[in-house]
């Protein structure tokens, strides 16, 4: 039976993250605490007096696309939506690439999701290696494997993901020089501050991804949108699901993209338990600056897989990746048992040397 599905789906990895219940989850880049009750109160009633079950969610939630282009700063136009950003990388996959169209394109590394979904429709991936002290890349590296590799869409996460670095300028321009399509990844644009969405209207083969999972805590409820140019952003609205978006999904991000304010005033808070964490923990691992919620580090003479087990143990979940670890900032408690947890760790091994 197995003989009747594609080769390279069998052979591909499915992405997860595995599962302790009770331990403090700092291995996913979510958002440490649940939404405010007042807005899940809100949220509440509006299931309860405004949706109803038996009838599809609506194809076009204009009020939620309106609030999102006045966040950006855009048109409505300009905005496509997906269920999570994953549903848009898969698109804009389908659109450009599906049937021998090209290759993809990035630098490793990076969201498996790239890799995977690429992969998924036998697209073939190209993977960039990054430079070991500050995971950039040469631009004339990326030049080359463009026109060699036949690639027709880049994908960057901006910050990346595991390495929480920002692009540099050289290689932004470097990509506006390309005959390709760029998707820049921005999931963690609240807490870098930094976004390439004003480039749009001059840069028409620009695609911004963003999502409500990470500072607007949505994750449960799988909310992305695109930003792009009019026609790029009906495209992409072309070849989505239908009714993707489920109704209570739409009401979420709506509330949510509408009470910004109140949902991002903790974001700095957030950005000093990181500070407090790099901090704590720099004497003991190797961490790289972070413009996320979250940081990478590798640990000198550690086995990176058998450290993950061992902080696991004591209620730490951490992400190995990439050659280290991606940690992802929690509430002060959670941040106060990560650091003790790696001082009990380290100094069980010196204890025992």
């Amino acid at each position: 039976m197995l003989e009747l599905f594609r080769p390279e789906v069998q052979a591909l990895v499915a992405y997860h993250t595995p599962a302790v219940p009770g331990a403090d989850k700092l291995n996913e880049n979510e958002w440490p605490t649940d939404l405010p009750d007042a807005f899940k109160q809100k949220l509440a009633q509006t299931l309860e007096q405004e949706i109803l079950a038996n009838r599809y969610p609506s194809a076009n939630p204009e009020r939620l696309k309106a609030g999102i282009a006045d966040y950006c700063g855009v048109t409505p136009s300009h905005v496509a939506l997906g269920n999570g950003s994953d549903e848009l990388i898969r698109a804009i996959i389908t659109a450009t690439c599906v049937g021998g169209q090209g290759a993809v394109l990035s630098a490793e590394p990076t969201f498996s999701m790239y890799r995977i979904l690429a992969e998924t429709f036998g697209v073939p991936y190209v993977g960039l290696e990054r430079r070991e002290n500050d995971f950039s890349f040469d631009p004339d590296t990326l030049r080359d494997a463009v026109r060699k590799h036949h690639v027709r869409v880049v994908f960057l996460a901006n910050p990346n993901s595991p390495t929480a670095t920002l692009l540099s300028e050289q290689i932004l321009e470097t990509l506006r020089s390309l005959p390709v399509i760029t998707v820049l990844d921005e999931a963690y644009f609240e807490f870098s501050g930094f976004t390439s969405v004003p480039l749009i209207e001059t840069w028409p083969n620009l695609i911004i991804l963003r999502t409500f999972s990470k500072a607007f805590r949505l994750a449960s409820f799988r909310v992305g949108y695109a930003i792009a140019q009019s026609e790029v952003a009906q495209l992409l609205e072309k070849v989505r699901l239908p009714y993707n978006l489920s109704a209570i999904s739409q009401a979420a991000a709506t509330l949510a993209i509408e009470n910004r304010d109140v949902l991002l005033a903790e974001v700095p808070a957030l950005l000093q338990g990181r500070h407090r964490l790099v901090e704590s923990l720099s004497p003991w691992l190797r961490i790289w600056p972070s413009a996320a919620n979250f940081f990478y580090a590798r640990c000198p003479n550690w086995d990176l897989e058998t450290l993950r087990l061992a902080l696991a143990e004591q209620g730490s979940l951490i992400r190995v990746t990439g050659g280290g670890m991606r940690i992802s900032v929690g509430t002060p408690a959670q941040n106060q048992r990560l650091i003790d947890n790696f001082a009990r760790v380290l100094g069980k091994a010196s204890n025992s040397n």
